[in-house]
């Protein structure tokens, strides 16, 4: 009789972690892109929900939900082949980077490119928005992206929109 409420216990002592993990599984990447990037970017980790203050957080999940923020899938190139825009983080000491991170499969390996880089505060996080007509925050240059775009954003502070235009990967920045 006295194992039952222990056992009873211990299950409710494990749903709350259960539910943690339920989210980070948003941030989970194909196996073999996770190789290449532990390869090419070590000691850098995918932004997760855990990384963001309360504030930002907030923001993210109030406009994308459950996804990660540091993950989103992307046809940027318009080639229909996997394609994922990473913030990645790197800390060194007290110090800490992000990068943003374009990783394409192509023939059937994938290649990886990073487009920018900023110091990790805030945290950034990326997102991808449809095709259309964007305009930069001082007015003076807009992109027509004919393909889905990239945005890299530090919450209230910093917001960069990227977007294949054949020839090369052109960037405004919407928010500084």
């Amino acid at each position: 009789m006295r194992l039952r409420p222990l056992v009873g216990f211990c299950f409710l002592a494990l749903v709350p972690l259960v539910h943690a993990v339920g989210p980070n599984e948003a941030c989970n990447l194909p196996l073999e892109l996770q190789n290449v990037i532990a390869g090419k970017y070590s000691g850098a980790k995918v932004v997760g929900l855990s990384d963001l203050d309360q504030d930002d957080k907030g923001f993210f999940q109030k406009d994308h939900g459950d996804a990660c923020p540091g993950v989103t899938k992307v046809d940027f190139y318009g080639d229909g082949k996997e394609t994922f825009a990473l913030a990645l983080i790197t800390k060194t000491g007290t110090k800490e980077k992000a990068e943003l991170v374009l990783a394409h499969r192509v023939g059937g390996r994938w290649e990886t490119k990073m487009l920018d880089t900023v110091d990790g505060a805030p945290v950034p996080v990326v997102w991808s928005q449809p095709p259309g007509d964007y305009r930069d925050v001082d007015g003076k240059k807009e992109i027509r992206a004919t393909r889905p775009v990239i945005v890299f954003a530090g919450y209230e502070s910093w917001a960069i929109l990227y977007a294949w235009t054949d020839t090369g990967v052109s960037k405004i920045w919407l928010q500084d």
